[in-house]
């Protein structure tokens, strides 16, 4: 078995291994990682060159993410999903990162747990529903220079810069925003998700979610992941008819993070960036 850097022509088989363990990722994610922090991004190979696993990690300003952590159903049990970790783990240690965060499920909770990884919330995946029926307008206004707006919000929520995170789902979605929030709408395969969303007050995240339901296509699928911890998020989301369709663990290890959940809404990606 050989650990090497992940490659683009692993895209295919890392999202037919995703695939069948039902998990939703979305090429751009890769394409984000590999451009922003390559030596955190990993492969295992079997012999004949096969993908057995693969991991990846971003690092932020003074934190850093691991995710899409995933071992072939014929590889498993032979300690290559630890060695993967290790691997971004480590790589994340390198650049002085003092925070690492990941989601767990919970038959990977134990792994993280006997690597220093605490419990600090759960991660609540929500779905729905587009509920576009006619163009609406006016609903969330635009605040020049959103750059900035955007990171002194996300920064209240994390305690750290995620300018590059940001910028990249801007770029690729669609951005609702107000002078105290602000929520982007992502496409994700045949569905759209809603994140990073981040609101300083309830009525903004009101507005704002009201705006992304009201701005997807009647029908079309939506997901958005969220802090159980955020109890004013709980109640938005069950009032406007969303429905919880999974969770995970939010876990960290090293320095305690600022970390705000009453000011989160939504990710910024379904599992691997935070």
């Amino acid at each position: 078995m050989i650990i090497d850097p992940f490659q683009r022509d692993d895209f295919a088989p890392f999202l037919k291994l995703a695939t069948a363990e039902n998990w939703m990722v979305d090429p751009w994610e890769f394409e984000f990682l590999l451009s922003a922090f390559p030596q955190g991004c990993c492969a295992a190979r079997a012999d004949g060159g096969e993908l057995a696993g693969c991991v990846t990690s971003l690092k932020h300003g003074c934190s850093g993410w691991i995710g899409n952590l995933i071992v072939a159903e014929g590889f498993r049990g032979r300690g290559i999903g630890q060695t993967l970790f290790v691997s971004a783990l480590e790589a994340l240690r390198a650049e002085g990162v003092e925070t690492v965060w990941l989601t767990a499920s919970k038959l990977g909770q134990a792994l993280y747990e006997r690597h220093g990884f605490k419990s600090i919330d759960t991660i609540v995946r929500w779905s729905g529903t587009g509920r576009q029926r006619h163009i609406r307008r006016g609903a969330v206004a635009n605040c020049g220079g959103h750059d900035t707006l955007l990171n002194e919000i996300d920064v209240q929520a994390w305690g750290d810069q995620r300018a590059a995170l940001l910028a990249a789902t801007v770029a690729r979605g669609k951005l609702l925003q107000q002078a105290t929030g602000f929520a982007v709408l992502q496409p994700c395969g045949d569905a759209l998700q809603i994140g990073p969303f981040s609101a300083l007050e309830d009525a903004t995240a009101d507005d704002l979610l009201k705006a992304a339901l009201q701005s997807a296509a009647l029908g079309t699928k939506l997901y958005l992941d969220a802090p159980a911890s955020n109890r004013a998020a709980l109640r938005l989301f069950n009032r406007r008819g969303l429905r919880i369709s999974g969770r995970t663990r939010l876990m960290y290890r090293g320095r305690k993070p600022d970390y705000r959940a009453e000011f989160l809404y939504g990710l910024a990606s379904l599992g691997s960036c935070g």
